[in-house]
């Protein structure tokens, strides 16, 4: 008698990496309540607020073994991968340490262990990811893969590690977009907004945000379902896409039915 995850799939296959919480997580529930066969990992994937119909796979992205385990379980049950988002990110973690919020502080006085959560656990996992990934892909000509990034690739944002992160990412999007290009790989990355996790949940009630143009987790994958599904998708390879931008060109709505605005460099 074969189990569920035994029989072929019927929906595109995607992964999310680093889908405990946050943008991760409502990209996940996004592409599950849109008919794809969701696959999560993450450190604490197993304690995350996730439906039964997702996937689990602990996974320390430090750690490579870990990673390439999770795509031997994806070859192994599917034989495939149509969509790879990489959102893991490990830069967010110690923001207060010996009482002080050290995230704003100069370069020279930040911990190191933030160069590892947002290059190694941020970057360099991305990478790594996006090779297991174009090995499925390429040979069926096929697939999608997608770097969550923001707008401190392009404007200093109060760190400057998390600037070197996000311009590595794009320029990473850029480069791969160029060797993926003759296999009909697109590669993209993808600008939220102001996203209502559950950090930025906790900081509104101390006045830190204005939520009133928020996106819900959920979203930014909403947008990426719609670019799976756009036939001229090779057009826009290698390029930065703002969510909310992709969003009303192709008609998409938040969960609550809104349409949050497509913020510029200039709003930043």
């Amino acid at each position: 008698m074969t189990s569920e995850r035994d029989e072929a799939p019927t929906g595109n296959v995607a992964l999310v990496t680093g889908a405990s919480r946050g943008v991760g997580r409502g990209i996940a529930l996004a592409l599950l309540a849109a008919g794809f066969r969701v696959y999560g990992t993450g450190r604490s994937i197993d304690q995350a607020d996730l439906p039964p119909e997702i996937r689990r796979l602990r996974c320390d992205h430090l750690k490579d073994e870990e990673t390439a385990r999770v795509f031997d379980v994806i070859r192994s049950e599917c034989g495939r991968l149509d969509l790879l988002v990489n959102c893991a990110w490990g830069g967010y973690e110690k923001m207060v340490e010996g009482g002080a919020f050290t995230w704003p502080a100069p370069f020279w006085d930040q911990p190191m262990h933030r160069w590892t959560g947002m290059m190694d656990a941020g970057v360099r996992a991305a990478f790594v990811c996006s090779a297991h990934a174009a090995r499925l892909m390429t040979p069926r000509r096929r697939g999608l893969i997608v770097n969550i990034s923001f707008w401190a690739a392009q404007r200093h944002l109060g760190n400057t590690i998390y600037g070197i992160a996000k311009a590595a990412t794009d320029k990473m999007t850029s480069d791969m977009s160029d060797e993926l290009k003759p296999f009909d790989v697109p590669v993209i990355s993808l600008y939220p907004g102001l996203v209502r996790t559950e950090a930025v949940l906790a900081a509104a009630q101390s006045g830190a945000f204005d939520l009133s143009t928020s996106e819900s987790p959920e979203f930014i994958g909403r947008v990426i379902n719609a670019l799976v599904h756009d036939p001229t998708l090779m057009s826009r390879t290698g390029q930065v896409l703002v969510a909310a931008a992709v969003a009303k060109e192709f008609g998409v709505l938040d969960i609550d039915g809104s349409s949050p605005p497509a913020l510029t460099l200039a709003d930043i």
